[in-house]
């Protein structure tokens, strides 16, 4: 929730000018039938002849346009707000997951950080949007149109004070059963969006192992899933309109019918009767308007709850106090005695992991010495180098680099001693210069040829047009 309320921090001006201009507007929606009412008794009834019913026409075309006007800037000020928000969110919600570890990484899952990313934010920006525009208006037009039945018969209006309870039990009944089922419905989406990943970016092995059928099939059962809880998410959500309709005209035509004798008495007026109808049906456009915010609110809530989550997580790892006095430990740096690297009883076992990965490795790298770790298909020797930076942190024993426990190092300061080299090669969008400068922002065109000299990508770089900026 606080996620989904943080637009009041960051757009308070906008935040409170657009329930404001929609405030203003349902105040002139208010009084259309009371004017109708006029026209009715007035200019029809009473005889007071045309030029009282233009001018009371006009009042309509003014109160109109007045409502147009507060509309538009409401909306523009809602929309400010809400896509503004989602920006703000967007960029926090990035630079947080930037700074995950892959074990963080791992548990979140890349589908889930996508579909957060996107799908969520984009629920959350018109959770916000519909919140500013009609969270205000709807319930002033309910209650407004009750108090304004009471000013012309305090009898009938009766009928709207029973009404409305009636037709907030059924709102708030559908919405209390649609939050769970809304926030069941956004998890599923990850799963499709996880099958949809690994899918395109595993479509080679997939082809070449032939596995297209169980792999659609695959896709196909996540997607049912899915769809079948949207079903019944949707079915709930459908009960709204009919049951509000049915609610409301029952008391259209309770109105009507006691309505009757008053009018015959000529203690009641047909304008007044026409009004009377006017502020029901008022009432039932609300609703309807109400239960459609309603459930965007709370989508958007399920899915800011989501967010919060990710965004709740404290990203990074932990940098532990170093042991030994400042002497000891500087006596260890540089020494070609302490060893460059050294393993000392390591165990890896990875987040959700049911056994180790890596068990008791002991070694040591001196200063100078090439080590080479050989080893089968999955028998841990990537997970045992991605422990040396700390792309995963030791379950048991310890690392140490020149005679320091990487965990007492910041890790600004024990990446900036290793080089890294992944097993698969990324490019980012951008120039052959940009890719090479990743490691190095500074660098200068001597460097970035050097390095391509080494890598020995002169060849290729070279044979193109622009050379380094293609």
């Amino acid at each position: 929730m606080k996620v989904f309320f943080r637009f009041f921090r960051d757009y308070p001006r906008e935040s409170i000018l657009a329930p404001l201009f929609k405030l203003l507007e349902a105040c002139f929606d208010l009084l259309v039938p009371i004017v109708v009412a006029q026209i009715i008794d007035g200019g029809i009834r009473g005889g007071q002849g045309d030029g009282f019913i233009w001018r009371r026409a006009g009042v309509l075309v003014l109160l109109a346009v007045v409502g147009l006007t507060c509309t538009i800037i409401a909306q523009y000020f809602s929309a400010k707000a809400a896509v503004g928000t989602a920006t703000n969110l967007r960029h926090d919600l990035f630079a947080h997951m930037q700074a995950f570890t892959y074990a963080q990484t791992d548990r979140v899952g890349t589908a889930a950080m996508i579909t957060r990313m996107t799908s969520d934010i984009n629920q959350i920006q018109s959770g916000i949007n519909m919140t500013l525009r009609l969270t205000l208006r709807s319930p002033i037009i309910v209650f407004g149109a009750m108090i304004m039945a009471f000013t012309i018969d305090a009898h009938l209006a009766l009928i709207f004070a029973a009404a409305i309870p009636l037709l907030a039990l059924v709102v708030f009944g559908v919405m209390l059963g649609g939050i769970p089922l809304y926030h069941r419905v956004q998890g599923k989406l990850d799963g499709v969006t996880a099958a949809t990943r690994e899918n395109l970016g595993g479509v080679r092995v997939i082809r070449a192992f032939r596995k297209e059928e169980q792999e659609i099939e695959k896709f196909g059962k996540v997607n049912r899933e899915q769809t079948a809880l949207q079903d019944k998410a949707g079915r709930l959500s459908a009960l709204m309109n009919p049951l509000t309709y049915v609610l409301v005209n029952l008391a259209v035509v309770l109105i009507i019918r006691q309505s009757g004798a008053p009018v015959n008495a000529g203690t009641l007026t047909q304008g007044q009767v026409v009004a009377l109808v006017n502020y029901m049906a008022q009432i039932l456009v609300e609703l309807v308007k109400l239960a459609n915010t309603i459930f965007l609110i709370t989508k958007g809530v399920a899915c800011g709850n989501r967010v919060a989550a990710v965004l709740d997580m404290p990203a990074g790892m932990e940098i532990l106090p170093e042991t030994g006095t400042a002497e000891q430990n500087a006596a260890c740096e540089g020494s070609a005695a302490i060893p460059a690297v050294a393993f000392r009883h390591v165990e890896l076992t990875y987040p959700g992991g049911g056994a180790p990965s890596l068990t008791d490795i002991t070694f040591t790298a001196m200063p100078g010495q090439t080590v080479g770790i050989i080893g089968g298909t999955g028998s841990g020797k990537t997970s045992l180098v991605n422990l040396i930076p700390r792309l995963y942190d030791v379950t048991d024993g310890s690392i140490t680099l020149d005679g320091k426990d990487i965990r007492n190092i910041t890790m600004s300061d024990l990446r900036d001693e290793i080089g890294f080299v992944p097993q698969k090669g990324v490019l980012f969008s951008g120039t052959i210069a940009s890719n090479l400068r990743f490691g190095k922002d500074d660098a200068t065109d001597e460097e970035i040829k050097k390095a391509a000299e080494i890598a020995q990508a002169t060849e290729f770089i070279e044979a193109k047009d622009d050379k380094y900026e293609s």
